[in-house]
């Protein structure tokens, strides 16, 4: 499926080839609320990067978080590379050398119409603000970290690849 994405002042605009169109994942850590607004729910796309065409690139910058390092209590940068206007801070997409092929488009930044996930994976719960309203239905799962499934195992599981 195509996706299409721009930012809100319509300085940037993207396309990128995803089979894994369906946004399930709702991240609440610090760094996808303070990034991406609300309780955040950044991570929950995937396209090739390969196919990624932007338009207005020159409008685009890249934050690298700061993560905690638990053992040492020391911090480091983020190999993950979130991409944002830099005119309105619409977050677009984040690129993360671990998986060089992907691009992990923000569903908040996608214009095509994207299909309602049956389910959704509540993740990073441990990080929630009490202000931020979980909506957590039966069947959807809950992880106060990171689950091991991945986007791609996710769909594949619910049959919807495409």
């Amino acid at each position: 499926m195509k996706l299409e994405g721009s930012c809100a002042c319509g300085a940037v605009s993207f396309a990128v080839e995803s089979r894994h169109p369906y946004p399930f994942n709702r991240c609440y850590c610090s760094i996808c609320r303070k990034t991406a607004g609300g309780g955040g729910f950044a991570i929950n796309l995937s396209g090739e990067a390969a196919t990624l065409a932007v338009t207005g690139r020159d409008n685009t910058s890249i934050y690298r978080a700061e993560l905690l390092d638990s053992a040492s209590g020391k911090t480091k940068l983020s190999r993950a590379e979130r991409h944002f206007c830099q005119l309105c801070a619409t977050a677009l997409w984040i690129w993360d050398p671990t998986w060089p092929e992907l691009i992990h488009p923000f569903a908040s930044a996608i214009d095509t119409a994207l299909p309602r996930a049956p389910e959704s994976t509540h993740l990073m719960l441990e990080s929630k603000k009490a202000w931020v309203v979980a909506d957590i239905r039966e069947h959807d799962q809950r992880y106060d970290h990171y689950p091991e499934e991945s986007i791609a195992d996710w769909h594949r599981r619910m049959e919807l690849e495409t």
